[in-house]
């Protein structure tokens, strides 16, 4: 744990606190974007109980993901090690640590308890944010956002972002078992890609789609069907790397790269996840019948959309 810090926030209308984890021994720490968004200041705590001021390097809103950086870094920083997410298993154990309700150091374990899970959450302008994400069900509360979660290896598989709850309200929801953490791979590249350049590119395919089902080979699947926009009357973006790849109006994408999607949110969380210049194979149904298609996602989200 002691790579795990505790992390809290002077904001204009209070206080926050959160959970993250050090990354390099320069003292750049991961955390999520809502754990540090509007800090006046902010206060980490190292597992020895030592406190540092911090400044913002970067965020990532579309993730959920931002680095800081201690002012002062100390000598011996230990770091964290990320575990390659795409080899995960439903199954294996997990341990949480963070700082939940305000209680540092704290250690939950579970399971990985489903992969690829499309959630859905609102950042502060109302944006939807998807992820496609790692569900455990160690116990994760308010104050555990940020804060990682480790395999028996003792390497990080995810950062904790989001739990399900009954709750109507935030200021009451707890642990009920179904936690969300970001997958590994995304958050080194994301984490990377900030200290780097300061901010993070993102693709996308140039499609408007909705979520629907198709039978092929006498299956029935999930998907999400190319359609027309009611705004602009264009189904795939001229240009853009969807049509590059010869995708067309009612072709119903159900895979990408050998992972099932099974909805427009599925669909929508592994292209975020992919890097500018990744390369991908969509598997689509075209008249009845199943074929796949590769597609190089070579351009930015903001020129595309």
């Amino acid at each position: 744990s002691g790579s795990v810090v505790s992390i809290q926030t002077a904001m204009a209308n209070g206080t926050a606190k959160g959970s993250g984890a050090i990354i390099d021994t320069e003292g750049h720490i991961i955390t999520n974007n809502h754990v540090i968004s509007g800090a006046q200041q902010i206060q980490v705590t190292l597992a020895n109980g030592n406190i540092y001021s911090a400044q913002l390097v970067g965020t990532d809103t579309t993730t959920d993901l931002a680095v800081i950086k201690l002012d002062n870094p100390p000598s011996g920083l230990k770091a964290v090690e990320f575990a390659d997410s795409d080899k995960l298993a439903v199954g294996e154990n997990v341990m949480a640590i963070g700082n939940p309700l305000g209680y540092d150091d704290t250690a939950t374990t579970g399971i990985v308890s489903a992969l690829n899970r499309p959630v859905t959450v609102t950042d502060d302008n109302n944006n939807e944010i998807v992820t496609n994400a790692v569900q455990i069900d160690a116990a994760i509360n308010p104050g555990n956002s940020g804060g990682p979660t480790f395999n028996a290896a003792g390497q990080v598989i995810g950062i904790n972002s989001s739990i399900a709850s009954t709750a109507t309200s935030s200021d009451s929801a707890g642990s009920i078992g179904i936690g969300f953490a970001i997958p590994s791979n995304l958050v080194k590249r994301v984490a990377d890609e900030i200290i780097k350049d300061g901010s993070v590119k993102h693709v996308a395919l140039g499609v408007v789609i909705k979520s629907d089902t198709v039978e092929a080979d006498g299956v029935t699947r999930g998907g999400a069907t190319i359609t027309k926009s009611s705004a602009t009357g264009s189904a795939v973006v001229s240009g853009g790397p969807a049509d590059k790849a010869g995708l067309k109006e009612g072709d119903t994408i159900v895979a990408f790269n050998g992972n099932a999607v099974n909805n427009n949110y599925s669909l929508l969380g592994f292209v975020r996840a992919a890097a500018l210049g990744d390369k991908a194979t969509l598997t689509i149904v075209r008249d009845g019948k199943t074929m796949d298609v590769d597609v190089t996602l070579d351009q930015e989200e903001s020129a595309v959309n």
